[in-house]
């Protein structure tokens, strides 16, 4: 699903150049629940923005299901992050103005789908993860857990090859990021794709593999005996 071949990435910084990446090779599977993770400055946001086609690397290759992601314009990457990413973000990015429904059939309305049939699929999503009687409620109405809920299911609504979540828990306290990390088990146990990028040992223990960058290079890469979240919820 994902393939990296010695990945390189650089920064000018006035003068000097910061080399973040440093030739990073990652397989991932499709199905695979995977976290990455490393201390500030390991360069995972970095290799985040690559993933996710919000950055370009200097060298070397990258695959997403088989498609070579390079030298894209504006509109082809857009296009790809449409067609083939979900994003959780840790601060949940929803829009302050509209509903629960109306955050969660934004990226199908990207895709010009139908009002209609826009708002069913989104509340399709929204019972899929337990919010479908909040459906017209505004972000400033939902607790923390709930608006991470509604932000994986807009990641989910189109249907996504990859989710990619960067620190999905961060915000939360521990029961609702174990709640948050139950829901993300549950829809890789269905077979999605799912990237973590974390701090937390015990978010990573909840995933299947664990890989470890520091100073922009991967010094482990680990299968791991998944923890399931609901044990502690």
């Amino acid at each position: 699903m994902i393939k990296i071949e010695n990945l390189h990435k650089s920064y000018q910084t006035g003068a000097n150049s910061l080399h973040v990446l440093k030739g990073l090779n990652l397989n991932i599977k499709e199905g695979e629940l995977v976290s990455i993770m490393g201390s500030s400055g390991s360069g995972k946001s970095t290799f985040l923005n690559i993933l996710g086609i919000l950055d370009e690397a200097d060298e070397g290759k990258y695959l997403l299901d088989g498609v070579p992601i390079k030298n894209l314009s504006e509109k082809k990457a857009a296009n790809y992050r449409n067609k083939f990413l979900g994003f959780i973000f840790q601060s949940f990015n929803l829009i302050g103005y509209k509903s629960a429904i109306d955050n969660v059939a934004l990226p199908l309305y990207y895709q010009g789908m139908k009002r209609a049939e826009r708002l069913d699929r989104a509340m399709q999503y929204l019972e899929k993860v337990g919010l479908a009687d909040w459906a017209t409620h505004l972000p400033n109405q939902l607790s923390g857990g709930q608006k991470q809920r509604i932000a994986i299911a807009r990641a989910l609504a189109s249907d996504p090859k990859v989710l990619l979540a960067d620190e999905p828990t961060g915000a939360l306290d521990t029961k609702t990021s174990y709640e948050i990390m139950n829901l993300i088990q549950e829809i890789n146990d269905e077979g999605k794709t799912i990237l973590v990028v974390t701090h937390e040992e015990d978010i990573a223990e909840m995933t299947k593999r664990i890989v470890h960058l520091r100073d922009g290079v991967i010094i482990k890469d680990t299968p791991v005996q998944q923890k399931r979240a609901l044990d502690y919820v």
